[in-house]
């Protein structure tokens, strides 16, 4: 009977294309792992090929063996003087060599069992890599993957934040992967990605398995330079003291008094969360009271109850406007700040709509160029390569905020925390927002944070914090 088997499989052209197929992705698979070992780096799709793409392969190779290996049974019953012969094999275990067949094929189904497993560990380890999520499907999530890179999650891997513990919400993930595979195979996603992501796992399931607002206590002076768009790009100072607070119970203030676990604070808010309608307030005592704005729909919207990327909306995804990009890089002295209106020729030419970001890198410095040779030229002969430098700086910050495939510019994603980018706080914090009472929430910036200098030169207060 077993002689019978192995000739339904070796007679078999679907078994025999079966075999061929598994025993080509198992050598492909194994060679490619090999390849990896001795430290080749070929990006996410050596991952991709090695362990999702082969192993599929593998699989369906197998599959064929016995579905080629049935068909032809069936058809040997239809042959004259073979209407006896079973569909299916009988293994008699009696005989000797039936045994040793058997035990050799066990053997083999075993080690397909140990490369399947193998393969599935790396698998899943590869997809939920950063590289797999930000440069498999490099069109779509090239934004998202760069603003990470900048971030301080750089090393935090995407699968942390979006997906986090436990077996639930993989599954979850996985699922909607699968329509955005399908979304990205035929170019069904939208440009720009929008924002917010609604299923998103909440904060406390992800951001705080690292760190917690009672982490952080008390107060954070903050120190921020800008430069004026004045000839000399004169340099200003504004120095914040930040009330981070963190403190629980009746201790509980400043900004971290929102996700005080004692305080619960539920909101109800259009798709985009930018526009706040309503907002349910719980304290410690369990009373609760009710802010709303009068202009907004009585009906519709979208209640949530408020977490840390309620303010901390772009964590590790953060696009920067192109005046805190061009400060930044004159305060770290990537752009020489004695170059006439440097900063305010900078912002011109940069915050510009260019088809792609090689085309803004040429017409950034093409145009910072031709302004000096026009306006300064004894500036542009001097300082050639300062100009060139600050354009090659200038064309850099472009391709790491704006996307032209994608349709993202320098304000498409808005950044609530503080409200020079969006209304951020005072989304809530305004005086339309108010009780039946006519009581309305706090607007107080003292509540948050206390000036101590506003865009200053030299203001006295740093020389006072730091006398050296």
């Amino acid at each position: 009977m077993f002689k019978n088997f192995f000739a339904s499989i070796t007679r078999s052209m679907i078994s025999l294309a079966g075999t061929a197929i598994a025993v080509a992705s198992l050598v492909l698979m194994l060679s490619m792992f090999m390849i990896e070992r001795f430290g080749y780096e070929g990006g996410p799709y050596l991952g991709i090929l090695t362990y999702l793409i082969l192993p599929m392969i593998f699989v369906f190779g197998l599959i064929l063996i016995p579905i080629g290996a049935l068909l032809w049974r069936r058809k040997m019953r239809k042959t004259p003087g073979s209407e006896d012969t079973p569909l299916l094999p009988v293994f008699d275990l009696n005989v000797p060599k039936t045994r040793h067949w058997l035990l050799i094929l066990l053997a083999a189904t075993m080690f397909n069992i140990v490369v399947l497993s193998a393969a599935t560990y790396k698998g899943v380890e590869v997809m939920e890599s950063v590289e797999f999520c930000g440069m498999a499907c490099h069109a779509v999530m090239e934004p998202e993957h760069t603003a990470h890179q900048r971030s301080a999650h750089s090393r935090v891997s995407c699968a942390d934040c979006h997906i986090g513990p436990g077996a639930d919400w993989f599954v979850k993930s996985k699922m909607d992967g699968a329509w955005q595979l399908v979304a990205v195979a035929f170019d069904l996603y939208p440009r720009p990605i929008p924002t917010p992501l609604h299923d998103l796992r909440p904060a406390r399931d992800t951001c705080e398995q690292c760190h917690w607002p009672t982490k952080f206590v008390g107060d954070k002076l903050s120190v921020i330079k800008s430069y004026e768009d004045d000839e000399a790009s004169t340099e200003l100072t504004t120095a914040l003291l930040l009330r981070v607070g963190g403190a629980e119970g009746s201790d509980s203030s400043g900004i971290h008094w929102h996700v005080d676990p004692s305080v619960s604070i539920r909101y109800r808010s259009d798709e985009t969360r930018e526009e706040i309608y309503e907002v349910e307030l719980t304290d410690a005592e369990g009373l609760m009271t009710t802010y709303g704005d009068r202009k907004a729909p009585e009906e519709g919207g979208v209640w949530r109850s408020m977490d840390c990327v309620d303010c901390h909306n772009r964590p590790s995804h953060i696009y920067r406007p192109a005046g805190k990009e061009i400060d930044a890089a004159i305060s770290a002295g990537l752009i020489d700040r004695t170059l006439p209106f440097v900063k305010r020729e900078s912002l011109r030419v940069i915050d510009a709509e260019y088809d792609s970001h090689e085309a803004a890198r040429e017409t950034i410095s093409q145009q910072l160029t031709q302004y000096y040779a026009e306006n300064f030229p004894v500036v542009a002969d001097e300082n050639a390569e300062s100009i060139i430098a600050a354009a090659n700086t200038l064309g850099d910050i472009y391709s790491v905020n704006v996307f032209p495939q994608m349709k993202v510019w320098w304000d498409t994603y808005p950044n609530h925390i503080g409200h020079e980018q969006s209304p951020g706080c005072y989304r809530c914090h305004n005086k339309r927002m108010r009780t039946p009472e006519r009581v309305q929430i706090s607007n107080d910036c003292d509540t948050c944070h206390v000036l101590l200098a506003e865009e200053e030169e030299n203001p006295h207060i740093l020389s006072i914090l730091n006398p050296d």
